[in-house]
């Protein structure tokens, strides 16, 4: 069933193959395994594949063989990355940097490494990369410093697992069919990610695509989420309640002591 499934997009593009010979750029039919995760108590990641296939209009014998990069992005959030420095033997905050919108997620899985499909001007268009991530900082900072920052950044996220790369993560099957494994760790954040896929023949990406995959909290810990967003003003009195009901209870309790 699952080998079926898998080949449903290249069955798609091969139906739609005479449409699009007049066409000289590739056709991309990006799939995703899972387009909702569910987050529950005790969840411990998810692995993700990403397939698809690509369709030359040229056909089969135009010679051209294509390598795929994907990247899996998790909704952008702001950060304040503080850097502490060892002062008379005490470790202190030292410095700091905001950036406006990081990704809370990014992984990139190629069918080659990065270095040998594209130059680097491309791999930073298109985000190809760690090293490419558009971090978005903020204020006023040098470059030098910012560049620190940013690598500082990337590599905090590395190690939590959020960030990462894989250059030969992606395989492809008879110059069509394609498909790359990408795993989430347990601690991502909820809300949506996006898988971007690209074509890329003779240094230049020729095509690209996007599929969604939404992740999101369910049973007690998504109620409470929920409740937090939706009713922000009663879920913060229900919060103070709780706490004040809670510190009188133990006052009552060790007053008996």
């Amino acid at each position: 069933m699952a080998r079926a499934r898998s080949l449903l997009p290249a069955f798609a593009a091969l139906l739609m193959a005479p449409f699009l010979m007049g066409q000289a750029e590739p056709i991309l039919i990006p799939e995703v395994s899972q387009s909702r995760i569910e987050v529950r108590q005790g969840f411990t990641g998810a692995d993700l594949l990403l397939y698809g296939a690509v369709i030359d209009p040229r056909g089969a014998n135009s010679g051209r063989e294509f390598d795929i990069a994907v990247v899996l992005k998790g909704p952008a959030e702001p950060i304040r990355l503080r850097e502490k420095e060892r002062i008379a033997g005490v470790w202190m905050n030292a410095g700091a940097n905001d950036f406006r919108s990081a990704p809370s997620f990014f992984a990139i899985a190629s069918s080659r490494p990065i270095e040998e499909i594209v130059d680097p001007l491309t791999a930073a268009i298109y985000e190809l990369g760690t090293e490419f991530i558009q971090l978005s900082p903020t204020g006023q900072i040098e470059p030098e410093e910012q560049a620190r920052f940013s690598k500082g950044l990337v590599e905090m996220r590395e190690r939590l697992g959020l960030y990462k790369q894989n250059p030969q993560g992606v395989r492809i099957s008879e110059g069509v069919l394609y498909q790359a494994r990408i795993a989430l760790p347990s601690n991502v954040t909820t809300g949506q990610y996006t898988a971007e896929t690209f074509a890329i023949a003779d240094g230049r990406v020729l095509a690209s695509a996007t599929a969604e995959i939404e992740v999101v909290k369910v049973g007690l810990e998504g109620s409470v989420v929920y409740a937090s967003q939706e009713w922000s003003l009663f879920y913060g009195l229900g919060a103070i309640a709780l706490s004040l009901g809670m510190g009188w209870i133990a006052g009552q309790a060790f007053s008996k002591l």
